[in-house]
């Protein structure tokens, strides 16, 4: 394969990529020029949602093709347009042939989330100390255990000990990973919700390899009283859907929410006052846990 790099202005990105993909790229990807230097700039989108913005002021853009004679006349027919005036090649590489499943495999290790509990790709043994444990391959869906907010949820369904006999609703599954977890736990009845089909999708096929049963659906499935009501999404959907979960907890009920950053606990609070006296539980690399008991 070879690798087509060319830099191009935020207005440009879309317009470029675009005729990439029609000159035949296997692929075409975009990242910041400025990156890890004083320049860099963050681009965030909620998860769904198209980004704020196509690309970055100073756009690297990386077009892979499958033979360098492709790569070179698209940079030919790329440099004759009148929308590529501020834009720049920078380059033709080979790019050497790897084993690419085992260089992504590489690069998920097994999770500790509690010294007992782990999360564990199946490429991966369990680490001996090991006594529970959630078999979790990377794919389409959030939550595979490395970011800080899933190992929170989880660790706070560990410190519950056994959940037998719960109700237990995972709202915004993803992967379905805290479902998993409270499965694992003893919860009985688990109810896992997306507003994504392949989400849905996901946590049932992750449900089955880990061996527990629970259902998943989308969120109008969610109906009735949980007992514990976890949702690791985003503080902005959560501030809207505060009456929504709220209701769904049981009197004497857990409500657990994640995907919320240290300087958005006041607003939590504020967002979920009329209904449940938020507090913070835990915390880990700038991410919360927010808990309240209903």
């Amino acid at each position: 394969m070879f690798e087509l790099r060319l830099l191009a202005p935020e207005d440009r990105v879309e317009t470029v990529s675009d005729a990439l993909e029609a000159l035949d790229a296997l692929s075409v990807s975009v990242e910041d020029a400025d990156a890890q230097t004083d320049a860099e700039e963050a681009l965030f989108g909620e998860p769904g949602m198209p980004p704020p913005k196509e690309g970055w002021q100073r756009s690297r853009v990386i077009a892979l093709f499958a033979a360098e004679a492709s790569a070179r006349e698209a940079a030919t027919v790329l440099a004759a347009q009148d929308f590529f005036a501020d834009c720049k090649m920078l380059g033709l590489a080979d790019v050497p042939e790897q084993d690419w499943v085992r260089l992504t495999q590489s690069q998920f290790a097994p999770v500790e989330v509690t010294s007992e509990f782990w999360i564990v790709p199946t490429w991966h043994e369990p680490p001996p100390q090991a006594r529970q444990v959630i078999r979790l391959d990377p794919g389409l869906a959030f939550g595979t255990g490395t970011h800080p907010t899933t190992r929170m949820c989880l660790r706070w369904i560990a410190s519950r000990g056994e959940l037998g006999g719960k109700r237990v609703l995972d709202y915004g599954c993803g992967s379905g990973i805290l479902a998993i977890g409270a499965a694992k736990f003893g919860a009985t009845n688990v109810d896992a919700v997306d507003i994504d089909e392949a989400a849905v999708e996901a946590t049932r096929l992750n449900a089955d390899a880990n061996g527990v049963r629970l259902q998943a659906g989308l969120s109008e499935l969610a109906t009735g009283r949980y007992d514990v009501v976890l949702a690791n999404i985003l503080a902005s959907p959560l501030k809207v859907l505060a009456p929504l979960l709220c209701g769904l907890v049981a009197r004497g009920g857990s409500l657990v929410l994640a995907g919320i950053l240290e300087r958005q606990a006041d607003e939590l609070k504020l967002a979920y006052a009329p209904y449940a006296a938020l507090e913070v539980s835990d915390s880990e690399d700038g991410w919360i846990l927010m808990t309240a008991r209903l």
